[in-house]
């Protein structure tokens, strides 16, 4: 007769322990790769927008769309371009950024702008405009200064003039100007005096737009298009040094030519690069 064998206790404990240390290791680096993955996708999608924006403006004698203030009806980009991408509210969104504040039942998360950052994640919307195909999400937003508001229904008086707007893509150096990007709104019009957020993912706010688009979605970086239609990652801080319109100062207080220190920006931002 043979003694049939099988493992001992303390040798399923030790396969348990070497299987639990191999996953602490490799999960952090799957993680990475996730993110990664999804940053990728974001760039995907903005230059995909890139082709949008670029048709629509080829289809208007080189003009972007009205925006808020058209008359009779407001010609914000995401009726303005429905068309293109079949009002798709998956499109609209960046892969790290899907779930909206308030969904189509109206239901709020109560999310926005919480003190756990969990507004970096989520999208604006639903919400209709009145003139939109249907109830839509999305966490992009346009810098609102590109836009071709018409003579003397100009928008945002209190933050700027009619000679502010790009209106259309063919500018000087329209490779250091945002297009659209990501977004805690669906527009936004950043001042180079804005602050920056107190805590990563704080509510939008009309006093310091550029919060709108100071998102951590992709650690340090957000996914932005470029007026040439070129997609890439923004650093935070970088954003200040954008050209968001056309009397922006690039060297303004919240940069290194401004003669910003580190020490100056919130403490969720601190280590980020500076520029």
């Amino acid at each position: 007769m043979h003694r049939r064998r099988g493992f001992t206790l303390i040798e399923l404990l030790v396969v348990i322990a070497i299987i639990a240390l191999l996953m602490a290791i490799l999960m952090p680096a799957l993680q990475r790769v996730k993110r990664q993955g999804r940053s990728v996708a974001c760039l995907s999608k903005l230059k995909q927008w890139g082709l949008y924006f670029s048709m629509y403006a080829d289809d208007n004698d080189n003009r972007f769309m009205k925006g808020f203030t058209a008359s009779p009806v407001a010609n914000r980009w995401v009726s303005a371009l429905g068309d293109y991408y079949k009002w798709d509210d998956e499109f609209t969104c960046c892969p790290n950024a899907t779930k909206p504040w308030v969904d189509e039942y109206g239901v709020n998360s109560g999310a926005e702008g919480s003190v756990s950052g969990a507004g970096v994640t989520m999208a604006w919307g639903y919400m209709n405009q009145g003139h939109w195909a249907k109830q839509m999400k999305g966490s992009y937003g346009i810098n609102g200064w590109v836009v071709d508001p018409q003579p003397g229904r100009e928008p945002h008086p209190e933050r700027g003039t009619p000679d502010f707007f790009w209106r259309g893509p063919n500018v000087s150096g329209a490779g250091y100007v945002p297009l659209f990007l990501e977004g805690q709104r669906y527009n936004g019009v950043p001042l180079h005096t804005d602050r920056p957020p107190s805590f990563s993912g704080e509510r939008w706010n009309d006093d310091a737009q550029m919060g709108r688009f100071c998102l951590d979605r992709h650690d340090a970086f957000g996914g932005c298009l470029l007026m040439d239609y070129s997609a890439r990652k923004v650093g935070l801080k970088e954003l200040w040094t954008l050209k968001w319109h056309r009397q922006y100062n690039i060297a303004g207080p919240w940069t290194l030519a401004g003669g910003a220190l580190a020490s100056d920006w919130p403490e969720w931002m601190q280590a980020f690069k500076d520029h």
